[in-house]
């Protein structure tokens, strides 16, 4: 490689510092996995696996707590439910041979698209804690390449999906209301009444911290990430 050559590289990274610029790859990259019907089922495909794994990991506890709080307790399967729920929105645009970015918005959508953003952010990186405040006994674990690295690597598989969001979603203040609203309520169910995801010890305030930490930084992401309803640019 060249200095010119390095240089021109580095000046490239420099214009991802620029909104506009970042805006551009994102909608090139959900373009390029969301935009034809092939790729969207793909996806799609990994969305239905790990909701099927998902709903595996929370049933054999999901009898200890009350079934309307399911929504809430088996926070990680809702979240890539959601995920799946949005990506099929796009179906109807994407058979049309239309670009995702001009995907049709409403308010409805906005709600469900923040908040399935939201979640797939918040619980695609809470077990980077979870998981590593117990590193010793996660790793020591007989299926430890399951339990920790293929939970690590699927969980942050979940924020890259995210990411893809806003190239065809939209928010409003009301939606960010409400993500923020069940990411608190999500905390105080899990570690003020009890019913956390199953884990090899017993969390306590600081878990509880940084999950609630993880989830308002979700939402400010969303509300950096989103255009707003009704914006056209």
């Amino acid at each position: 490689m060249t200095r010119s050559d390095a240089s021109g590289g580095i000046r490239s990274l420099g214009r991802l510092r620029r909104a506009p610029v970042r805006r551009r790859v994102r909608d090139a990259i959900a373009e390029e996995l969301l935009g034809t019907p092939r790729s969207l089922a793909v996806v799609c495909g990994f969305a239905a696996f790990m909701l099927a794994v998902g709903i595996g990991y929370y049933a054999p506890t999901a009898g200890e707590v009350p079934v309307p709080l399911w929504p809430l307790y088996a926070d990680s399967a809702v979240a890539v439910g959601l995920g799946g729920i949005a990506l099929l929105t796009l179906v109807p645009t994407v058979r049309r041979g239309e670009r995702v970015t001009d995907a049709p918005t409403s308010r409805g959508l906005a709600y469900l698209q923040t908040v399935a953003f939201v979640w797939l952010v918040q619980f695609g990186l809470w077990p980077l804690v979870s998981l590593n405040l117990a590193f010793s006994q996660y790793v020591a674990a007989p299926d430890a390449w399951i339990y920790y690295w293929g939970v690590l690597g699927t969980h942050l598989l979940f924020v890259g999906l995210a990411l893809l969001f806003p190239a065809f979603g939209r928010t409003t203040r009301g939606a960010l209301a409400l993500a923020l609203a069940l990411a608190v309520v999500n905390v105080a169910l899990d570690y003020a009444v009890g019913y956390h995801p199953p884990l090899l010890y017993e969390p306590g305030p600081l878990l509880a911290a940084a999950t609630l930490a993880i989830g308002v930084g979700s939402v400010w992401l969303a509300s950096r990430s989103f255009r707003r309803l009704g914006e056209d640019q």
